[in-house]
């Protein structure tokens, strides 16, 4: 594989691209740094196809990085490729409001054809690879210049190793017929919703203190103040005030500016400085939510009550043992609230009874629920067992001197009674 110079000037950059426009894929990553910024500082981005790769300098003076966004926002023909993506997606929607497209995300994708959940890149590269990825450069301060050749080597490795891996991965995933399991996962990834800050809507993250109409209104004023007041001046929305500080006020509003002197969270300058005078504006004009506003009430579905907590242990168990057996993440295979839900009787609107998820595991956990599905002890291992199945074979009763020895091989554990005299 070709690795270029640290590319510096647009001149280079669109030559790159038009090189990379017609390949099959891409392999990107970026640095970056944010821990003292509102918006995350993009300090070098690393893109590869199969035969070249090069790290690009986005804070070369002069250059201009259109062509290397025109071929990840607007090029459909070429598959982008990222591990973790979920950050590197975020910068790049910063800078142009869109997302990647079409797109692929190794981390997830393991989980489709293994039981890890987050792994990490060095393990990623370790078990695809065989060998360990330098980590010397991980904590590097990306901003300052001028990079050393350590650093951009140790950059420009995460994508010609992820350049090597995918290709590898996308067999195994046609090999098992498991590709199209991902296509929603994906599709989530590259959904522009997930990046979007809106100051109108950020109070929606935030825990609410209560259902009061006026304590939400001032908790979405206050929080889209602050979200405001961390763009303009392009730091942590965290410097400027903690979401339980924002949510004590939007309880229990100071009646006149000196008062935010006694707010826990704030600083006693707050009591006359101009940051202050605009907090106490904004809970001034801070109105009440609307009943169309109010945010809708979590469903709760039927109690679970002490029977339904151990069918949802129950289908937890089932879920460990489904994912160990076809390989796969438990996570990608089911989310908890989902087990919790069928066990309390819920039916409608859960992941795990649509589509594949169904096929692999939705049914066996609707049978469970139901009454039509044990657990067995096999050979020391559980599996499942259809209660028909253990019910058709005719059953006698020994003589208590006939009775045979224990069988581990024949223990069955029925979870749910059935109404079947049998």
């Amino acid at each position: 594989m070709k690795i270029h110079p640290l590319i510096t000037t647009t001149e280079a950059l669109t030559d790159l691209c038009a090189r990379l426009s017609k390949a099959e894929f891409v392999a990107v990553d970026t640095e970056f740094m944010r821990e003292n910024t509102y918006w995350p500082e993009l300090c070098l981005v690393q893109i590869a196809d199969d035969k070249e790769a090069a790290a690009i300098d986005p804070m070369a003076p002069g250059i201009d990085l259109s062509p290397l966004l025109e071929l990840l926002v607007d090029n459909e023909d070429v598959l982008k490729v990222f591990h973790a993506g979920g950050q590197d997606v975020e910068i790049i929607y910063n800078l142009t409001g869109r997302t990647p497209h079409p797109i692929f995300d190794t981390q997830i994708a393991m989980m489709a054809i293994s039981q890890s959940e987050q792994i990490g890149y060095s393990n990623l590269v370790e078990a695809w690879l065989g060998f360990s990825v330098d980590k010397g450069a991980r904590f590097t301060d990306w901003s300052r210049r001028p990079l050393t050749d350590r650093q951009t080597e140790y950059a420009i490795g995460d994508v010609t190793h992820l350049s090597k891996i995918f290709p590898r991965m996308l067999k195994r995933l046609i090999k098992t017929g498991r590709g199209a399991w991902l296509d929603i996962e994906m599709e989530r990834l590259a959904d522009p919703e997930h990046y979007r800050n809106d100051p109108q809507t950020v109070w929606q993250k935030i825990r609410p203190p209560s259902r009061n109409h006026a304590v939400l209104g001032r908790l979405k004023a206050l929080a889209g103040w602050r979200e405001t007041e961390a763009m303009d001046k392009n730091i942590p929305r965290g410097r400027i005030m903690r979401d339980e500080t924002l949510a004590d006020l939007a309880s229990h509003p100071p009646r006149e500016q000196a008062d935010l002197a006694k707010v826990r969270g704030l600083s006693s300058g707050w009591r006359d400085n101009e940051i202050g005078r605009r907090l106490m504006q904004c809970l001034a004009d801070a109105q009440p939510l609307t009943e169309a506003e109010m945010p809708v009430r979590p469903p709760r579905g039927a109690p679970l009550g002490k029977e339904g907590a151990l069918v949802a242990d129950l289908l937890k168990l089932l879920l460990k043992i489904r994912s160990r057996e076809i390989d796969i993440a438990a996570r990608l295979l089911a989310r908890t609230d989902d087990l919790d839900a069928l066990a309390a009787g819920q039916r409608k609107g859960l992941a795990i009874l649509e589509g594949w998820r169904f096929e692999q595991f939705g049914r066996d956990a609707l049978e469970l629920v139901e009454g039509r599905l044990a657990f067995a002890v096999a050979g020391g291992k559980l599996k499942m067992a259809h209660i028909d199945d253990i019910g058709s074979a005719e059953t006698v009763v020994p003589e208590a001197e006939d009775v045979p020895e224990h069988d581990p091989e024949s223990d069955f554990f029925p979870i749910a009674e059935t109404d079947d005299p049998a």
